[in-house]
């Protein structure tokens, strides 16, 4: 009976099953004005069509504003021109299977991708109740990172741009840039790919619609960066955490930004060890996390990037984790994953979790970690190239 119950827990076509559920859960919120975030992607796509602002508001469409740039109108077609129902529910199964397919096949080995299916399960839930395209970013990093492993490059270069021309993140792709064995091609690809995902929303609009779309897109970042400096719901980071518990605005966020991009950028020094695959994948969780604490756009359904890396970190080393990582981990799951959640109690939630940003702490720790960990370890020991099972 044990056996067959781990048979069960470790299969993925169960952890299949798990996450397509997870995905039409989203649905529960359709119907109860919670389906917001769907209606200002859908809408992007009927306001490049129709040549309306994109970065003005529409509240008789929507509450708060689009920030995703132009492109993003032919990611969401297919998912805009259904019903709303229909084209939510399609939405979140695509946006879950994406991620899924990249996980499941790429370098990790048969017991890691089980544990970041279990282990992401209920962040995934975070972020599906939210519809957020976030997990399609952690599908275009893990993605990315497999594809360059593979030396496809011209599709990593392909996944990278769409990820950059919709909402900028997807740009961390180019830091598996060493890892290339064609750099040449991949740098051609993404100039390729840069040039077709600029000019491509003018198919349905018009070239001077779209470049006026662009200007208004850099100005709402550069607002939408200023509005998050003491916002509850974003600048869930490292630099809004310190920004909270601080309440000072007289510093530069660069303060921190800066020691943090030193300490990221740290192990690539170390490139005799370039060619293990623990150490390669273990930056590939250090850019998941990277991305989501050094950004003020950071909020709660954006953690799906983040815990992802949290779960390659943990399954990568090629030594034996300790009981140190196992507690870091438990904390992650409990103060991180369920922090904005009914099992938190609600004195912590609201009194401590969301004004100071602390969801963000349990991942600051584990980076840092990560950061001593691929600047002093040796990832030779055991180390071989996972298969794919």
């Amino acid at each position: 009976m044990k056996e067959k119950l781990k048979l069960v827990l470790t299969d993925p076509r169960a952890l299949l099953w798990l996450w397509m559920i997870i995905a039409v859960t989203g649905m529960t919120r359709f119907g109860h004005g919670r389906e917001n975030n769907f209606l200002i992607f859908r809408y992007v796509y009927w306001h490049v069509v129709n040549r309306l602002p994109l970065y003005e508001h529409y509240p008789q469409e929507y509450f708060d504003m689009n920030h995703y740039g132009p492109t993003f109108s032919l990611v969401i077609a297919p998912f805009a021109i259904p019903p709303v129902w229909l084209g939510m529910l399609l939405w979140l199964v695509a946006l879950t299977l994406g991620l899924y397919i990249a996980i499941r096949h790429s370098l990790f080995t048969r017991w890691q991708q089980v544990f970041i299916f279990w282990f992401c399960a209920h962040e995934l839930l975070n972020a599906v109740q939210m519809q957020q395209f976030n997990i399609a970013i952690a599908t275009i990093i893990v993605a990315s990172y497999y594809l360059i492993r593979r030396e496809r490059d011209f599709w990593a270069a392909c996944l990278i741009m769409v990820g950059t021309f919709v909402k900028l993140y997807g740009i961390v792709g180019l830091a598996f840039f060493f890892f290339s064995q064609h750099k040449g091609r991949l740098v051609a690809s993404c100039a390729f790919w840069a040039v077709v995902l600029f000019v491509a929303p003018m198919l349905i609009s018009s070239p001077e619609y779209i470049l006026g779309q662009y200007q208004d897109w850099y100005t709402s970042l550069v607002e939408k960066n200023a509005d998050n400096m003491f916002s509850q719901g974003t600048n869930i980071s490292l630099v809004g955490m310190v920004r909270k518990i601080s309440g000072s605005s007289a510093y530069s966020d660069l303060w921190l930004m800066i020691p943090g991009l030193i300490a990221f950028l740290l192990p690539y020094l170390r490139i005799s060890q370039y060619k293990h695959e623990a150490f390669r994948q273990t930056l590939l969780a250090s850019v998941m996390m990277f991305l989501i604490l050094f950004s003020t756009g950071s909020e709660n359904s954006t953690y799906i990037i983040a815990i992802v890396g949290v779960a390659i970190w943990y399954t990568a080393a090629p030594w034996k984790r300790g009981w140190p990582d196992v507690v870091l981990m438990v904390y992650v799951f409990f103060f991180c994953t369920m922090a904005h959640s009914d099992l938190m109690p609600r004195f912590i939630r609201e009194e401590w979790m969301r004004p100071y940003g602390l969801k963000a702490l349990p991942v600051v720790l584990v980076w840092f970690r990560l950061c001593y960990e691929m600047c002093v370890r040796d990832y030779a020991a055991h180390s071989s190239v996972p298969q794919q099972s």
